[in-house]
């Protein structure tokens, strides 16, 4: 029966605000199957291509209190992608937030359709924040051809080589209380593939951003276009910026990415503004230069109100320690090596304003 999911639903308990991030679709194709008897198989990312369908919808948040009394209740609407970017407050009349409970009220009238139960994810103090790219930096995927491109959809992503070293780094800064996250230009129906995989790993991180899909076939109401399918650098550093204003400023930040695309440079560039304060309007200048962006007049806008509101919280709070990974193949590891010796001085590409973070970063073969 065609009926409402949440493709995803992040909801980020941090400071005085439970922060979510949710998106809905209607489709044929549920989130769980059900294999009565039978081990589960990973999921591959095929299984959830009927999420890619849109519409609005509305939905209707309960917040429960320690002793599983209600204590919030509100609708809200979604944008036309079934897109849902809210602000819930963490205590009501003092007492916490434990647990949300989500139902979709528009779709069938006089009907609420129960969608799920979550516990808003709690970023601890000290805060300490890891956040990993997925393609090619913890699993070697391959989207080059049609045919990995096929591939990459039927079968589960446990078919790629696991970039153990990578792994490993993962899982040592886990074990540090570092709370996870995962970044992925991946498209969104592969939520439930990438979540199997982790669980199989033994990472619990149950926050993944990928990359809406939905949004960039609308040629006049999305943020992304198509030329955001092949260049990632505004999708994914728009999102580290989301991720940042939903955790607040950690004290510790590491990310973790490869030397495919351009990671190392997005990383950099927000760097920029944590640890060197540097101007957002400066930054976003530059950027909105570089081929890897070209940004629209739409993501202008957006991305400038966005580094000015992180700039703002960082007045408040600064990150104290700071790392980046950048994971590198035996074929690119030396040219990448290189390229940084060499493009040590003050003319170094793309962003001359990024050279004082450089030594930020981490190259290692994996």
């Amino acid at each position: 029966m065609k009926r409402p999911y949440l493709v995803n639903f992040a909801a980020i308990s941090a400071d005085d605000n439970i922060s979510v991030k949710a998106s809905v679709t209607d489709s044929n194709t549920p989130l769980i199957e059900k294999r009565e008897g039978k081990k589960s198989a990973p999921t591959s990312p095929i299984q959830s291509i009927g999420l890619i369908s849109s519409d609005e919808y509305r939905i209707k948040i309960e917040g429960f209190g320690a002793r599983q009394q209600k204590i919030y209740n509100r609708e809200f609407d979604s944008d036309r992608f079934g897109i849902f970017d809210l602000k819930l407050p963490r205590t009501i009349a003092g007492e916490e937030i434990e647990k949300l409970q989500v139902y979709e009220t528009s779709y069938r009238p006089g009907l609420e359709l129960l969608m799920g139960s979550y516990l808003p994810y709690k970023i601890k103090k000290p805060k300490k924040i890891i956040i990993s790219d997925f393609d090619k930096t913890l699993v070697d995927t391959k989207y080059s051809t049609a045919l990995e491109m096929y591939q990459s959809l039927r079968r589960p992503l446990n078919y790629f080589p696991t970039v153990e070293k990578s792994v490993e780094l993962f899982a040592e800064y886990s074990s540090r209380g570092f709370q996870p996250f995962i970044l992925s230009a991946s498209p969104h129906f592969y939520e439930n593939a990438i979540r199997d995989w982790l669980y199989q790993n033994k990472f619990y991180a149950g926050n993944i951003f990928l990359k809406d899909y939905r949004n960039i076939f609308s040629f006049t109401d999305g943020l992304l276009t198509p030329k955001d399918l092949k260049r990632q650098s505004f999708y994914k550093l728009n999102q580290l910026v989301n991720i940042l204003i939903m955790t607040g400023i950690p004290e510790e930040l590491v990310l973790m990415g490869d030397s495919f695309e351009s990671d190392e440079d997005i990383y950099l560039v927000l760097a920029s503004i944590l640890v060197s304060k540097n101007d957002p309007w400066k930054v976003w200048n530059a950027i909105k230069k570089e081929r890897s962006f070209r940004l629209t007049t739409k993501q202008n806008f957006h991305f400038l109100s966005k580094f000015y509101q992180l700039g703002e919280m960082g007045r408040s709070a600064q990150v104290k320690n700071l790392k980046i990974h950048i994971r590198c193949n035996e074929k690119n590891y030396r040219r990448t090596i290189k390229n940084a010796e060499e493009h040590s001085g003050p003319k170094a590409a793309p962003f001359d304003f990024i050279q004082d973070e450089k030594d930020l970063v981490n190259y290692y073969l994996g």
